[in-house]
């Protein structure tokens, strides 16, 4: 079962998805501020991070700054109130998901395995794939641009695999939302604009006029003609 370090400053929030977490065969780690928490990754190593975006002193938009500064671990953001800018500062920050607070431990657990599920490659679907300067490995999980190594978050990662599997096909919001985050019913299409935005940043020469990951206004988005 992944190792889950959870970094929440309410007590009560907090032993309570601990213990959701460790019914389920979670091995758990907690901290109550930020800066504990960033000094626990080294030691604990998790597989996952559940972080509290309203934290004392440095807060979780800060937190998840300086872990993708060094490490592509999936982040899921806490938040109590939902709202437009805590939700979008937090995906812009480079959060894979977020939940809004109070949830039930199943809904923690089905997003903790929807952000750390590979998506499942059809069999004969090439391992290397090559568009343009851009070289994606779909065994190795691996991207380059012309030749250098991009570091991409797991949700970055899998959302290019999906699209890129399917050239010029159009996929709209909902259907990505499904495929990549494996959110059903109700999910926020603001996961997906968020990640395009963070991905373009990376493998796009031009994040105006992006040549790879395409928006058709209305429908959705593609992987851009070969």
């Amino acid at each position: 079962m992944p190792r889950v370090l959870l970094i929440e400053d309410d007590p009560s929030v907090r032993e309570g998805v601990e213990l959701g977490l460790r019914r389920r065969g979670h091995e758990v780690r907690t901290a109550a501020t930020g800066e504990a928490g960033l000094a626990a990754m080294a030691e604990f190593r998790p597989d996952l991070l559940l972080l509290d975006l309203m934290l004392p002193g440095m807060n979780g938009v800060q937190v998840c700054r300086q872990v993708r500064d060094h490490s592509q671990l999936p982040i899921i953001m806490l938040t109590a109130r939902g709202d437009d800018f805590d939700v979008v500062i937090g995906l812009e920050a480079g959060a894979d998901d977020y939940i809004v607070k109070p949830a039930r431990p199943e809904v923690i657990e089905a997003r903790i395995r929807a952000v750390l599920r590979r998506l499942d490659d059809s069999p004969g679907r090439p391992a290397v794939v090559v568009h343009g300067d851009l070289t994606v490995d779909r065994v190795g999980l691996t991207v380059t641009k012309a030749g250098r190594p991009l570091a991409l978050a797991p949700s970055e990662l899998k959302l290019l695999l999906h699209l890129s599997a399917a050239p010029e096909q159009v996929f709209s919001r909902q259907q990505l939302l499904e495929h990549v985050w494996g959110h059903s019913f109700h999910a926020d299409a603001r996961l997906v604009d968020a990640c395009v935005a963070r991905l373009r940043g990376k493998i796009e020469d031009e994040v105006g006029s992006p040549r790879y990951v395409q928006t058709l206004r209305g429908f959705g988005y593609r992987f851009g003609p070969l």
